[in-house]
């Protein structure tokens, strides 16, 4: 548990963090995000840890913000000043949870021969590790489907995330307007999947299926070549 010293320090050092700002109605916007020092990222990653431990035991319901703020040994209100609401916190987890994946990925990439199979491949080592933690998958999948317009930040890294794994899978660094919208596409896809899998109402193979058939989209929007091959 922090000390009363603790929770003080944590509170003035949580001023100036990103993910800072009131939360009451009428709040003024929060001041323009500046990086974080050492010690506050440090800060962050004890609570996205002890978010995700939490969410993997009990999924969504057992992600209490006090329960994090404990875990995490840091005080309450710093906690909010991070991480606004709990869909705030889980929505940042997913995106760290895609971060280290994608660092996974990079020394391991796909091995598919073709774009479309490497994403497909991608796609479905992302799947394979939710599925081994369906508590955590299931309460980040819903507080990204719970999301507002307040969470948009938060939302838009995950999209962001997401979009970079997929582009490295293809090996493309300047995608075409038509293959960036493939990749929405396959974003929309593979959201959707996930929540018809957590609901159980579609099984793995028929994730895997719907998978790749949609990442075909990726070989059909490439470029043609001069000669038309």
């Amino acid at each position: 548990m922090p000390t009363e010293a603790n929770r003080d320090e944590e509170a003035r050092a949580a001023t100036t963090d990103r993910a800072g700002g009131a939360t009451g109605a009428g709040a003024a916007p929060p001041a323009p995000a500046s990086p974080l020092t050492e010690r506050q990222e440090a800060r962050r990653r004890r609570i996205l840890r002890a978010c995700a431990r939490l969410a993997g035991r009990g999924g969504f319901d057992a992600v209490q913000m006090r329960e994090v703020a404990e875990s995490s040994q840091v005080a309450l209100g710093t906690l909010y000043r991070y991480f606004p609401s709990k869909i705030h916190l889980l929505v940042a987890t997913m995106q760290d949870q895609l971060e280290t994946l994608h660092g996974t990925l990079r020394k391991e990439p796909p091995a598919g021969e073709t774009p479309a199979e490497r994403v497909a491949e991608t796609l479905m080592r992302a799947f394979r590790a939710l599925q081994r933690e369906p508590h955590l998958a299931d309460a980040m999948v819903r507080a990204l489907t719970f999301a507002d317009r307040g969470v948009s930040p938060e939302v838009d890294q995950v999209s962001r995330q997401t979009t970079a794994i997929i582009l490295d899978a293809m090996e493309l660094a300047d995608p075409t307007p038509g293959q960036l919208s493939a990749v929405r596409v396959i974003e929309h896809t593979w959201h959707s999947a996930l929540i018809t899998w957590l609901s159980g109402r579609a099984s793995i193979a028929q994730v895997e299926t719907d998978i790749e058939t949609v990442c075909r989209l990726v070989d059909l929007t490439a470029p043609k070549s001069a000669d038309g091959a």
